[in-house]
């Protein structure tokens, strides 16, 4: 007679630990709502005005609100690009691609590249210090670890390169136990430059007009 062992596990432990990762993702959401809420004041005063309003005189004032907050953008938008781009646009773009290239898989990619070190009970990742994002480079400051050496950067460059998604990679020691890594993503001399027109003739003293 043949006994068979199955591992099942009790539906409340189930249960239990999606509610557990439903509260955790939800208190994420939260905290990063309310620091780009912080972040962005232009677009979260005028909601919050909106729901006040609505709360307190009805939809239609809520749809005042944000028909006069919407034109106010706008004329900011027309009449001033260049300040708009530096407080909105250019902010929020770099804030999305330092979370997408860099931070949502930094330890992830960290490991796969061999620059974590694991001692046994625990992993230790490369801190990322900071990052700053250009059109065509990406600089992205790391702070090593003990038992790093600046080789153990540069020999991976290329890993860093593939792992990140970018044309290449050069690795600069810009401190004590600080490397700066320049992630290339685009091509500087793939677009078309319009020179100004030069003529090839001139007028001089022996020319006819």
């Amino acid at each position: 007679m043949t006994t068979k062992t199955r591992n099942e596990r009790d539906p409340f432990d189930l249960i239990g630990l999606a509610v557990l990762n439903l509260a955790w993702w939800a208190f994420l959401t939260a905290g990063v709502t309310v620091w780009w809420a912080v972040l962005f004041p232009m677009f979260s005063v005028p909601i919050v005005l909106a729901v006040v309003a609505g709360a307190f005189y009805g939809p239609a004032a809520a749809l005042v609100v944000v028909g006069v907050s919407a034109a106010g953008l706008t004329l900011w938008r027309l009449r001033r690009p260049e300040t708009f781009d530096r407080w909105v646009t250019r902010r929020a773009r770099t804030r999305f691609l330092t979370w997408h290239r860099y931070q949502r898989r930094w330890a992830k990619l960290m490991t796969a590249c061999h620059l974590s070190i694991d001692r046994g009970d625990r992993m230790f990742i490369p801190r990322l210090l900071g990052v700053e994002i250009g059109p065509v480079t990406d600089r992205v400051r790391v702070r090593m670890l003990d038992g790093h050496c600046p080789a153990d950067f540069e020999n991976r460059v290329s890993h860093l390169a593939h792992a990140f998604g970018a044309l290449d990679c050069r690795a600069t020691i810009t401190g004590p136990g600080t490397v700066e890594l320049a992630f290339r993503r685009a091509d500087s001399l793939a677009e078309t430059v319009i020179l100004p027109r030069v003529d090839h003739w001139t007028k001089g003293p022996g020319r006819a007009a």
